[in-house]
């Protein structure tokens, strides 16, 4: 009686050095083999003929071949076979021969007959998930898939216990968490905020993530707004450091990415010269991503090849910035707009050219707000427009995106 896939008992093997037979050589053999490689079996394959992936092995002396059709005795030392010839007799026959000399068999054309199955597996550092599709090879692979994609994303957790780990192993992560949409986090970036003890977070960071942290996570907010910084600097950077040498996995959780206008080198130098591991994950920059969530490329084929990005405070080169042949995109710049477009028209930018103010992009309260050069501070003071926002200057504003 062939049992339901419910009562199947999963298991682990560990085939390191042990024998394992695969009779057949096609393709289908060939993907089974790989994984019995890389699993350190010692691996024997009879086939007539073998496909180029096994001859590539092989030739390569990982596993040996015998040329020939399947015998009685060929299972004689195996711990497991695999029978995948595409010949019903021949993978009865070989399954049969396994039942008798208590060997488990998994069978390639028939997986209801089967003595044995081989999941789809998610894999991710030393976690491993095996998937059951009840019989349904391709239903397995789409749910392991979607798993692995949870496991690279961080949206299951991968990180041990938290207790009793040493001290020795406390680092930081850098991690540009885009311009504040959860979903434009990279999955580098989403995974090791899931496996932190300690959040520092900023104010235009992707706030939403922190409600996926295991409770036992301590959050840092160390949020600026213009002109209030409660936390200095380098208080910032101390909590990096002195959380890292207690042990602790830390994470300073970014707007847009660190390394842009966001203060991400300073934190990687204290980090370093306080010989602490410090690993940067480039985020999505608001510089580019904000003016895309309105439509406003900031480079477009025959409008401009090129953008600068622009701190929007004082001391600027504006006979420079006027000059440029591209788009002038400025953050932090909402409330010197009117000095900015003062100083590039006085430093010869044509007035009329366009401008936009992008607020609180890929946010409820997105809005955008488009007029020449020389009247946008006044346009974007009677709308109301406020930080945190975006200022592009160029023609590319004017570009019919379509969005």
């Amino acid at each position: 009686m062939t049992p339901d896939s419910a009562a199947r008992y999963p298991l682990l093997l560990d085939l390191t050095a042990r024998a394992v037979l695969v009779v057949g050589g096609g393709p289908v053999a060939a993907r089974r083999v790989d994984g019995l490689v890389q699993a350190g079996a010692d691996v024997t394959v009879v086939s007539p003929f073998v496909c180029e992936r096994l001859t590539e092995l092989i030739d390569r002396g990982e596993i040996t071949w015998m040329p020939r059709d399947y015998r009685d005795g060929d299972l004689d030392g195996a711990w497991l076979v695999h029978t995948a010839t595409g010949d019903r007799h021949v993978d009865d026959a070989v399954a049969a021969a396994a039942d008798e000399a208590r060997v488990w068999c998994v069978r390639a054309d028939d997986a209801a007959s089967s003595a044995a199955w081989t999941p789809a597996v998610a894999r991710l550092g030393d976690v491993t998930v095996a998937v059951s599709g009840g019989g349904d090879p391709v239903r397995a692979v789409r749910v392991r898939n979607a798993v692995q994609s949870m496991l690279e994303s961080g949206e299951l957790p991968t990180h041990p216990m938290r207790r009793g780990r040493p001290p020795a192993s406390g680092s930081v992560a850098l991690v540009g968490g885009g311009p504040g949409d959860p979903g434009l986090i990279t999955t580098r970036g989403r995974r090791l905020l899931s496996e932190a003890d300690v959040v520092v977070v900023d104010r235009l960071a992707p706030r939403a993530l922190l409600d996926e942290l295991d409770p036992h996570v301590t959050v840092v907010d160390v949020g600026k707004t213009p002109g209030h910084h409660p936390v200095p600097q380098d208080e910032i950077n101390r909590a990096l450091v002195d959380h890292a040498r207690a042990g602790r996995r830390v994470v300073r959780l970014k707007g847009g990415d660190p390394f842009v206008l966001g203060r991400g080198g300073e934190e990687a130098v204290a980090c370093r010269e306080a010989g602490v591991p410090v690993e940067v994950v480039p985020g999505v920059t608001s510089a580019v991503a904000v003016p895309a969530a309105v439509g406003i490329p900031v480079t477009h084929r025959g409008v401009a090849k090129q953008f600068t990005v622009v701190s929007g405070h004082e001391g600027l080169n504006w006979p420079a910035l006027a000059a440029t042949d591209g788009t002038l995109v400025f953050l932090m710049g909402v409330s010197l707009l009117a000095d900015t477009a003062a100083n590039l028209i006085e430093a010869g930018m044509a007035p009329r050219t366009p401008a936009a103010v992008i607020e609180n992009g890929y946010g409820p309260g997105q809005r955008v707000t488009t007029a020449p050069l020389s009247g946008i501070a006044a346009r974007a003071a009677e709308v109301g427009a406020r930080p945190p926002a975006v200022i592009v200057v160029g023609d590319v504003v004017s570009v019919p995106t379509g969005s």
